[in-house]
């Protein structure tokens, strides 16, 4: 990271402060309304398609019987709909944890470089951010092909092994203790830090700047993902729960060493309480 970056990015966070910067603030609002709208948008259209998609599952499983649906066949197109899927829900989950560093590089970046697209860069960072989830979709995606292919899966897609769902819920209360966890939790949580130490200017920048910030999500965040098929992938109101744990732990002392101990302990009890019961 070179200092004259970091000391740009901070600058232009402390000018804010200023009264000389209060009309950059009147601007900088209006710049933000239609980004925060837009962001939004993306978010209610995931959900939608979410809603849409459950209730389509619930139908097939009650017009079918379950050992019916699990004796058939997968084909290229059911896996590409269940990428779909995965991709359409990792951008409900995660757009809404990424706005605050989305809104901070928006306004460095009219501070900053005016004579670029401001609006083009951001939504070149949020795209770049996604295509790193995207990715991760199609892992997720030939996960669960796995995990039906060996009947470990409900056709909700629920683990049906109490030892698949207290194993996945253990990994996930470890992980919250690992330095791995600490270290993109931290960039997370800092994104104005974060900007300054990986700062690329223009377009192309831009892109691979939301492909970086999107690595040290999927860093954090890829263990908590597996508790979907705990759960139940379908189930939207633990996809929000989850999806409300993932925003809370990068907002408030939730993500902290403490936070993250206790919130490691109780998946760690849990997951030991599910094989107990099944023993």
């Amino acid at each position: 990271m070179s200092r004259s970056r970091a000391a740009r990015c901070s600058r232009s966070a402390a000018g804010a402060a200023s009264p000389a910067g209060m009309q950059g603030l009147i601007l900088a609002a209006r710049f933000r309304v239609p980004v925060l709208a837009g962001l939004a948008g993306i978010t209610a259209l995931a959900w939608i398609f979410l809603l849409n998609d459950a209730a389509r599952m619930e139908g097939l499983a009650m017009g079918e019987p379950a050992a019916i649906m699990a004796m058939k066949p997968w084909d290229g197109y059911d896996l590409l709909v269940l990428f779909l899927m995965w991709s359409v829900m990792m951008a409900a989950m995660m757009v809404p944890s990424v706005t605050p560093a989305v809104l901070i590089y928006g306004t460095l970046v009219r501070r900053m470089t005016p004579d670029q697209p401001a609006s083009l860069c951001v939504g070149l960072f949020l795209l770049g951010y996604l295509a790193d989830w995207t990715a991760f979709s199609l892992g997720a995606a030939g996960l669960q092909w796995g995990l039906d292919r060996w009947a470990l899966l409900s056709p909700m897609m629920v683990s049906i092994s109490p030892y698949l769902g207290g194993g996945l819920l253990i990994a996930a209360g470890v992980y919250q203790w690992t330095p791995v966890k600490e270290a993109c939790l931290k960039h997370c949580k800092a994104p104005l830090q974060f900007l300054a130490q990986y700062w690329r200017p223009g377009v192309g920048g831009a892109f691979r700047m939301g492909l970086h910030h999107g690595l040290y999500c999927i860093g954090c965040c890829w263990v908590i993902m597996g508790l979907l098929f705990v759960g139940g992938v379908m189930n939207l109101l633990w996809v929000a729960a989850l999806s409300i744990f993932v925003l809370l732990e990068k907002l408030v002392p939730l993500g902290s060493r403490l936070g993250r101990g206790l919130s490691g302990m109780a998946a760690v009890t849990a997951g030991v309480g599910f094989m107990a019961l099944a023993g």
